[in-house]
């Protein structure tokens, strides 16, 4: 395969913006679809996404710019998936070609409502992609600071070491630096459970929580994410390298972070439906509490972050009275 295949990305919001921008740095040609139709002749015209990361501007000559998901996938011999992950399954009904012989990338950072797995398992058993076939992308990494070409750095997670390089030639530049490893399901479950702990910390400061607590918050939620994914899928890593404790960091603490920012609005005292009203972004943290407390049913990992946002955001508990019993469960 060549060192710059034929690369598709299939989504149109912030992150799928900023992927496109780092593929731009080094392939001459690259497919780009999203539903929005509007969006698209705005690109066409103005060399910008109208609605995310607008100040990105675009060499129209390099884009085939499409509305059907159908074209873009024919196309690639690399598919990313950059949408949330609420809609995957929606938008996936509109596909009627084949993903055979694709290499299938993840930057979806949920767990699918309908099956409750993530994305690479997701796409192994609805879709008979074989987990070679599977990579993943994560953090640390906003596209916010993609977009201001600050240094970044990516993890690619993927068992076909060749495949895995291939994404990180393609998405390398001066100011992305990327790495890979084997750990599809960890880095993936890790992606996912950050955004959780990003809406706990963000609840914490609404309530007025200062740094201190904060930062035994995020010590506590790295603890639980290594408990929670051992369990799920055991294997030899490092919680701490930059794909698990690097993402949790930069989710928890900055303020391009949806994930807090949906947090400090829930604790200020907003509902979860006025909360989401109040954003044009979707806060992946707040489907994959769900998911993943649903999940640890059967695998039984002490969560009590998770538990306490579960509570928060599902139950309707009162997140004064949620965090103050939280408190007396950390150390």
């Amino acid at each position: 395969m060549n060192e710059y295949p034929k690369i598709a990305v299939i989504g149109g919001g912030s992150w799928a913006t900023a992927i496109v921008k780092m593929l731009s740095e080094n392939l001459t040609e690259i497919a780009w679809y999203m539903r929005n139709e509007s969006a698209l002749e705005e690109i066409k015209v103005n060399y910008h996404n109208p609605n995310y990361l607008s100040s990105v501007e675009f060499d129209v000559d390099q884009l085939r710019l499409t509305n059907d998901i159908n074209k873009a996938i024919s196309y690639a011999d690399y598919v990313i998936f950059a949408i949330p992950s609420a809609f995957l399954s929606q938008e996936m009904t509109n596909l009627h070609v084949s993903l055979e012989g694709k290499v299938i990338v993840s930057a979806i950072k949920g767990i699918i409502p309908e099956t409750s797995l993530i994305v690479g398992e997701h796409f192994h058993q609805t879709y008979n992609v074989p987990y070679e076939n599977i990579a993943v992308l994560t953090g640390p990494c906003h596209a916010e600071e993609v977009a201001l070409e600050r240094l970044s750095y990516l993890t690619i997670a993927c068992q076909t070491e060749e495949y895995a390089k291939v994404i990180s030639n393609c998405v390398s530049s001066h100011y992305i630096k990327a790495k890979t490893t084997d750990d599809i399901i960890g880095t993936e479950y890790a992606a996912v459970l950050k955004n959780i702990y990003a809406v706990a910390c963000g609840i914490a400061h609404g309530l007025g929580y200062g740094d201190n607590f904060q930062a035994l918050l995020m010590s506590n939620a790295i603890r639980e994410m290594k408990k929670f994914i051992k369990k799920v899928h055991r294997m030899k890593r490092n919680i701490n390298n930059s794909a698990y404790l690097g993402d949790l960091l930069v989710t928890g603490y900055s303020l391009f972070s949806r994930n807090r920012m949906f947090g400090n609005m829930i604790g200020k005292g907003y509902t979860v439906k006025s909360a989401q009203m109040e954003m044009n972004m979707i806060a992946e943290g707040y489907y994959a509490t769900k998911s993943a407390y649903e999940l640890n049913k059967q695998y039984g990992a002490k969560t009590p972050i998770i538990n306490a946002v579960y509570e928060i955001l599902y139950n309707g508990k009162d997140p004064k009275k949620v965090f103050r019993k939280l408190t007396e469960k950390l150390d």
